[in-house]
């Protein structure tokens, strides 16, 4: 499906739902909770220059006007560092949170959670929610309202995604998430999600190439993004705003009603041998054959210096493996370049593995091992379609564009 051209309008950041009635504290999640601080977002926001505001006062000495503009400074600062965005992303396998303040060029992050919630299991086959898995779910909402109001959260938007798009009770999930929690969910589409994704991960676009596919491996949907930066190479300078420029850029995307969970559901996840894996990847192909079909992508990558841009745990993941690393490391994850063919051939070695052995790697892990070959699947079926040689990993997403998008509106009202 068509996306929308250079002029179409920017998603739609409006705050959102944090209205909890409990004051409450979590400081040790517990359990297989993931909490974590990523690093420094790099090279965002910066302030509008409101030099005209602060020109030198008659009068004024040279030191004393330097003084004045300094404290100045150090007030905007102050106050904007006050402010506090958060930012939840609720799929059909992770609840993620992040709270970041402002700064001058970019934002910080001061608090974070994931955890593999499996809202969407068994949604393939029921269409609904089980109890269960919204009991898990709810758990979890619980932790990320509790950090918001410790953090003191004043701007904030909460996304929901495939799962809630596609099962048959998400309205009185997400009513029950309201009551118990306080939190407010926005069940999005999928080209909104498409964009965040894209803005969550825009700073990491090469700027030297002719374009990317950018693409969100998610439980239940993945999002395929083609920009096409042929016109935009002069003027990337990679601040918060530019974030959500590169949405201009966008030339077409898609977004196919299979994930990590849905396709381990469909084709088996613990047990699955080189037929069972290469049946996965051919049925992506069959699903991804009407988008190329209808914009010829693979034609431009064949003809133009293109590179493949992955966020989701399916293409950390296999960076993890591919480093070697004992435990998953961000810092050294995020950003990483990898050759297509080293990223194949990892996924080739996990498919070869018993499910077991899966389990025993660092980067996997018992909660990882079900799904990460249908996931790897995906990965495949991309790059035999749209063979770049190179794939940058990008450990943000939806989270880090959704925050952009508050802070850029925050800007921008200033």
């Amino acid at each position: 499906m068509d996306g929308p051209n250079k002029n179409a309008p920017k998603v739609s950041n409006a705050e959102s739902g944090l209205a909890p009635q409990n004051q409450g504290e979590t400081l040790n999640n517990g359990g297989t909770d993931k909490t974590s601080v990523p690093a420094q977002a790099p090279n965002q926001a910066q302030t509008p220059n409101q030099a005209q505001q602060h020109g030198n006062a008659p009068g004024l000495k040279q030191g004393q006007d330097a003084r004045q503009k300094h404290t100045h400074k150090q007030g905007q600062r102050g106050a904007r560092e006050q402010k506090v965005f958060g930012a939840l992303d609720l799929g059909t396998n992770n609840c993620r949170l992040l709270i970041a303040h402002p700064t001058r060029r970019s934002f910080r992050v001061i608090g974070a959670f994931s955890r593999i919630i499996r809202l969407g299991e068994g949604i393939s086959r029921n269409r609904a929610f089980s109890n269960t898995a919204m009991d898990r779910t709810i758990e979890a909402l619980k932790i990320c309202s509790e950090k918001m109001i410790r953090y003191n959260v004043t701007s904030s938007r909460l996304v929901a995604t495939e799962a809630c798009r596609v099962a048959q009770n998400s309205d009185e999930f997400i009513e029950r998430v309201r009551l118990e929690t306080g939190l407010r969910l926005d069940v999005i589409n999928q080209e909104t999600e498409a964009r965040l994704a894209v803005s969550g991960c825009a700073s990491l676009l090469d700027r030297k190439s002719d374009g990317a596919i950018v693409f969100d491996i998610g439980g239940g949907s993945s999002e395929l993004i083609w920009l096409d930066l042929r016109n935009a190479q002069g003027r990337w300078r990679r601040t918060i705003h530019d974030r959500i420029e590169a949405q201009r850029y966008i030339r077409a995307w898609t977004s196919l009603p299979l994930g990590v969970v849905t396709l381990a559901e469909k084709f088996g996840g613990k047990i699955v041998n080189g037929e069972a894996y290469e049946d996965m990847v051919q049925y992506v192909l069959s699903e991804l054959a009407p988008f190329e079909e209808l914009h010829n992508i693979g034609k431009v990558v064949a003809s133009t210096n293109m590179h493949l841009l992955g966020t989701s745990g399916t293409v950390t993941t296999v960076a993890g493996v591919h480093l070697c690393l004992s435990s998953y490391q961000r810092h050294r994850v995020d950003g990483l370049w990898m050759n297509s063919k080293d990223v194949s051939n990892i996924s080739d070695r996990l498919a070869g593995m018993s499910y077991e052995e899966r389990v025993a790697q660092p980067c996997i892990g018992e909660e990882r091992a079900d799904l990460v070959l249908a996931g790897c699947a995906i990965l495949e079926a991309l790059i035999r379609l749209w063979p770049c040689e190179r794939l940058r990993v990008a450990d943000r997403g939806l989270r880090e564009g959704i925050l952009a998008g508050l802070m850029v509106d925050a800007l921008d009202n200033e």
